[in-house]
C-alpha cells in the first residue's frame, strides 16, 4: 500500500508517514487508508448493499431487529435521544459460533441472492485489515508487539453495519406515530466505543469530523479509499495521546448516500486502561480508570473526556 498527497496511510508506512499519522490521531482521530488491494469485493458489497436497500419494505421488515436481538434491519435507530435519518442492516462475524448464531439473513430473491455469503468474505477481509491498521496505529505511537499484546481488537466481539441515509424519512408516515422526531442531522454526534472503525463512503459527501479546536471538518469521499476513525479504547490505551473521532452526518438534501463501517471492538471481558509504554508511570497519573469492556451486546465505553 502506497502513500498519497490526499493523506492516506498503511501498514509498512516510512517515519514521515508515521509522523502525520500521529498528527491526525492527535488533533481528530481520522485518515484514510489506500490501495489495500480489495476493490472487486468492495464493488461487490456495494451492490449487495444497494439491494437490500431497494428491496420491498416487507422484505427488510422481515429481518428487523427486536428488544431481545440488536441485530437486522432497523430504521429508527437513535442518537443522543434523537432519532437518525438512516436506515441499517447489522450483522456480526457469520463464522464465529457463539456471535453467529444472532445474525438474521435475509431470503435471498433476485439481486439479493448471494447477499450472505458476500458479507461474509466482506467481513474477513476487513477484519484482517483492521487488524493491520490496528498494528500501524500502534507502530506510530512507537509501541512493540509485546507493548500491545492485550489491546488488540476480536473479530468474534465486532461487526458491520450498512447504512442507507435517503433523503427525507427513512419511517413511513404511517409508522411515525409515538417515535421520536428526526434530530438536526443525519446522524448526531458522537464517538464509537470499540478500538477503530473502517468506514467505506460512497460519493455522496456529509460526514464530518470535529477537530481539536471545535471546528467540523469535511471527510470528503476520495475513491479507492477507507476512513478510519480511532474509537474510546484507542483513546484509554493511549492515555489521552490519541482522541477517539468525534462525528456526524449531515442531513442529505439532494441525493441518498450509501456507508459501511466495520467496528473492531476489544475481546469480550477486555480490562481498558492506559498502557504502561504510552508514558504511565508514577510520576504521570493515568486520565482513565480501568473499565471492563462488556462486549458487543453490552454497554458501551463512557464517552471520552479530552485533556
Amino acid at each position: 500500500m502506497e502513500d498519497s498527497d490526499n493523506g492516506c496511510f498503511a501498514p509498512g508506512a516510512d517515519d514521515q508517514m508515521l509522523a502525520a499519522l500521529v498528527l491526525a490521531c492527535r488533533n481528530h482521530g481520522f485518515f484514510l487508508l489506500s490501495g489495500r488491494g480489495l476493490d472487486d469485493l468492495i464493488a461487490a458489497t456495494w451492490d449487495r448493499a444497494r439491494a437490500f436497500f431497494e428491496a420491498p419494505r416487507d422484505y427488510k421488515v422481515a429481518v428487523m431487529r427486536d428488544a431481545d436481538n440488536p441485530l437486522g434491519y432497523y430504521d429508527r435507530k437513535l442518537t443522543k435521544r434523537k432519532r437518525d435519518s438512516k436506515e441499517a442492516f447489522d450483522f456480526v462475524d457469520p463464522v464465529a459460533e457463539r456471535s453467529a448464531v444472532h445474525n438474521r439473513w435475509p431470503v435471498e430473491v433476485g439481486a439479493t441472492v448471494g447477499f450472505q455469503r458476500g458479507m461474509a468474505e466482506f467481513f474477513d477481509a476487513f477484519s484482517k485489515l483492521a487488524e493491520r491498521t490496528t498494528a500501524l496505529v500502534h507502530a506510530a505511537f512507537g509501541l512493540g508487539a509485546d507493548d500491545v499484546a492485550e489491546c488488540r481488537g476480536d473479530r468474534t466481539n465486532s461487526s458491520v453495519r450498512l447504512n442507507h441515509y435517503p433523503v427525507g424519512d427513512p419511517v413511513p408516515v404511517d409508522e411515525r406515530d409515538g417515535i421520536r422526531e428526526l434530530g438536526e442531522t443525519a446522524l448526531g454526534y458522537h464517538t464509537d466505543p470499540g478500538v477503530l472503525t473502517l468506514l467505506l463512503q460512497d460519493g455522496a459527501g456529509g460526514l464530518q469530523a470535529q477537530a481539536a479546536d471545535g471546528a467540523w471538518v469535511d471527510i470528503a469521499p476520495l475513491p479507492d479509499s477507507i476512513v478510519v476513525n480511532l474509537a474510546g479504547a484507542m483513546q484509554v490505551w493511549s492515555n489521552d495521546r490519541y482522541r477517539a473521532a468525534v462525528h456526524r452526518v449531515v442531513s442529505m438534501t439532494a441525493a441518498d448516500r450509501l456507508s459501511i463501517p466495520y467496528f473492531l471492538n476489544p475481546h469480550r471481558d477486555a480490562l481498558i486502561q492506559p498502557i504502561a509504554a504510552a508514558g504511565v508511570d508514577a510520576a504521570l497519573s493515568p486520565l482513565h480508570l480501568a473499565l471492563v469492556h462488556a462486549g458487543s451486546h453490552g454497554r458501551q465505553l463512557p464517552r471520552p473526556r479530552w485533556r
